[in-house]
């Protein structure tokens, strides 16, 4: 019987483990289907030395509720980091913008500043953890952690985060609260927001209910 556990769990990581730890590199093909262990490897053959170029790192469009612009190179669009365990950020936050609460559920984070001041900081349930960061100033946001970003210095901040997952995914509380048809006294009875705030909030974000 433990045999057969031990058959099980193998066989079970064996499907799951990273196609780019038993290979030095996988690039990703991306006409196939994305799967727990990543994009299947683009044929040998087909890799040109192309595939590791990302192009068009610019400066994302900051006319938004959170004067926030963003250009991410992820495996959905940076092929060659499939599987690598890394993709990367660009951010741009204009004078009063920021990057609302949000987490990253299956990636840490990590900020690089390279203009301008901004605050960044996580919380927990017993405490938070906060810094004014400038020019050549990094900060580490554990896996999963509720953070949030905000220039709080003068002019347009800009900076990099990096991730420890090619395809990291985001969950933003804003948007989780008010851009959906999650009934408006539910959410302010559970939040203790008032009514009026959250069909107020519920319009801006597109939400209903």
């Amino acid at each position: 019987m433990k045999i057969i556990h031990i058959l099980f769990y193998f066989t079970f990581f064996s499907f799951t483990i990273s196609h780019a730890s038993i290979n030095d590199f996988c690039v990703a093909d991306l006409k196939a289907s994305y799967s727990l262990s990543g994009y299947p490897c683009k044929a040998l053959a087909n890799i040109t030395s192309d595939d590791f170029v990302f192009h068009g790192f610019v400066a994302g469009n900051t006319s938004n509720s959170f004067k926030l612009g963003i250009t991410t190179a992820s495996v959905a669009n940076f092929p060659a980091i499939n599987g690598l365990g890394i993709s990367v950020m660009r951010v741009n936050i204009d004078e009063g913008g920021f990057a609302p609460m949000h987490t990253h559920p299956g990636s840490t984070e990590l900020i690089i500043v390279v203009q301008g001041e901004i605050t960044v900081g996580f919380v927990t349930p017993t405490s938070f953890y906060s810094k004014a960061l400038k020019s050549g100033d990094l900060f580490v946001i554990p896996q999963g952690m509720l953070h949030f970003v905000v220039n709080s210095g003068k002019g347009t901040a800009a900076g990099f985060a990096a991730y420890s997952n090619e395809n990291p995914t985001v969950q933003q509380l804003d948007l989780l609260l008010f851009a959906n048809k999650l009934p408006s006294n539910l959410v302010a009875q559970t939040t203790l927001l008032d009514l009026d705030q959250v069909k107020k909030l519920k319009a801006h974000f597109g939400g209903s209910g």
